[in-house]
């Protein structure tokens, strides 16, 4: 988790951090305003967890082959 949270610093080191933080307290704010405090917070959580799952589980094209023979049977969706 600690070289994820690394990998996004240094990805965003390079751009305009002042603009980028804007946006995000921009959307979170609207995010507050339509939807409170705790669905908020529940979209953000989930969102996290999402992109966590997704760079873990389908960063390499064989883990997704192998998580989906384990779903559906061998072989038929490739």
């Amino acid at each position: 988790m600690r070289s994820l949270i690394v990998k996004i610093f240094d990805m965003l080191k390079d751009k305009n951090s002042g603009k980028i933080g804007a946006a995000i307290a921009f959307v979170f704010a609207i995010f507050l305003v339509i939807f409170g405090f705790f669905k908020t917070l529940f979209i953000i959580i989930l969102t996290i967890v999402g992109y966590v799952v997704g760079a873990l589980l389908f960063s390499d094209r064989d883990k997704i082959k192998d998580w989906m023979d384990k779903i559906l049977p061998p072989g038929r969706f490739r």
